[in-house]
């Protein structure tokens, strides 16, 4: 089943945990927040099955609960 992943970057506080466990879908913008690079943090695109388990981990250590895997795409306002 395909997954997706989203950062809420009201909520991230910049630890690094997420860049650490997964850099190949993580990185930061301009102000230091985290962002899916697999969409532009839009939430639409399949989270490759070999990057999964360390979006996972992600999720997982993600202190401000940020990181969002979802069964199915973000819908965005």
């Amino acid at each position: 089943m395909p997954k997706y992943v989203c950062v809420d970057k009201e909520t991230c506080i910049a630890c690094g945990a997420c860049a650490l466990h997964a850099p190949e879908i993580f990185d930061y913008d301009d102000d230091g927040i985290a962002y899916s690079m697999l969409d532009n943090n839009q939430g639409n695109s399949k989270i490759p099955e070999k990057w999964l388990e360390n979006a996972e981990i992600a999720e997982e250590a993600c202190p401000s609960l940020s990181i969002q895997i979802a069964d199915e795409p973000f819908q965005h306002k």
